[in-house]
């Protein structure tokens, strides 16, 4: 048998003794005979059996805490979905002594963050995982998880200039720009791309920046006659919203190109609706229910999408391995794969 497929039931067979026998050896808490614990020692040597590390915390009793510092949420919204997938590594960690704690605060205010990264610190969690919104002020944080020598590890965003966290999992920024500009753009001439619309959210911090620069770096060399526009609306004000791209449209009633490179292309969905049967490409991020809708509809072209759950459920897998064995992740950044998603195989995703 390889020893990878031993486990301790083997032990016991081998040893003609009971499980518990078996555990009670393994971790040095007596009350076995000297006999028995020969017999054991002897089954594990010749199975050439190696203890399983998780157990090993399992017997030690010492439960560790990770906490996920995240943006608060709406149903349907992004957010949910890595919610959703912290709660799946949860479940998957659960019996190894492993708990997951959350801390929520508003994307849009960096006090209320830096407010959350201090109730973070005075918990003193086994492990951190958060993305990084705000890019000062999480960096700022970083350097005090590690003073504290609390291990971090960042989803969907990281702080580009540090260089100390466990691992990061999401897509890779900047090139997922330069594939949205590619597919905005197509088999279109030099010609034929004269304006493009980007729309973005009024916040403070710009998590969408490093996609905005692939995708300028791809514009500026393959279209660099190309007129970028910048629509800034509030995701909290439909009618604003509506009013900003009335105001856009009126002034280019020939656009053709748009792209937003956040999840919140569906907050485009009324502007969008009047514009049906003009001919449009729209590109935008993540297959959320809303944003698959409009796809439906003809109004969007093209979602660029990731298994979000997946990677956030990764996340806690990652940390929680450090935590019982100090393993470090092989690669520190997991970039994941660019999906596209069109009409065409939205449904199968």
């Amino acid at each position: 048998m390889e020893s990878s497929k031993i486990t301790i039931i083997d032990v016991a067979k081998k040893a003609g003794v009971s499980k518990g026998t078996v555990d009670r050896v393994l971790h040095n808490r007596g009350e076995v005979s000297a006999k028995s614990a020969e017999k054991v020692r002897k089954a594990i040597e010749e199975l050439n059996f190696v203890p399983n590390v998780y157990a090993s915390l399992l017997a030690s009793k010492k439960p560790k805490t990770i906490i996920c510092l995240m943006p608060e949420f709406t149903e349907g919204e992004f957010w949910e979905k890595e919610y959703k997938g912290f709660m799946m590594g949860a479940a998957q960690v659960k019996e190894l002594n492993i708990n997951i704690e959350f801390l929520f605060y508003d994307q849009y205010d960096t006090t209320s963050f830096v407010s959350a990264s201090e109730k973070v610190l005075e918990a003193a969690p086994g492990g951190v995982i958060m993305p990084a919104l705000f890019q000062e002020e999480t960096h700022k944080f970083a350097q005090r998880l590690q003073e504290a020598e609390i291990p971090y590890f960042y989803v969907d965003t990281k702080v580009m200039d540090d260089d100390n966290f466990l691992g990061y999992i999401g897509m890779p920024r900047r090139d997922s720009g330069k594939v949205c500009a590619a597919l905005l753009t197509g088999n279109c001439s030099v010609d034929d791309v004269k304006e493009i619309a980007v729309v973005r959210i009024k916040r403070e911090g710009d998590p969408t920046k490093r996609r905005r620069i692939g995708f300028m770096d791809y514009i500026k060399e393959n279209f660099p006659q190309a007129k970028v526009t910048n629509i800034f609306i509030d995701p909290a004000d439909p009618a604003q919203t509506n009013a900003e791209m009335a105001k856009y449209f009126e002034k280019h009633p020939k656009a053709r190109f748009m792209v937003m490179f956040n999840s919140r292309i569906h907050l485009l969905a009324d502007a969008l609706a009047a514009r049906k049967g003009h001919r449009m490409t729209v590109v935008g991020f993540d297959d959320l229910p809303r944003n698959l809708e409009l796809m439906r509809q003809g109004l969007v072209n093209v979602l660029i999408a990731q298994h979000t759950e997946e990677q956030s459920a990764r996340a806690i897998q990652t940390m929680a391995d450090y935590l019982i064995s100090k393993k470090k992740p092989e690669v520190r950044d997991n970039y994941v794969h660019i999906d596209i998603l069109t009409r065409h195989n939205m449904e199968n995703y």
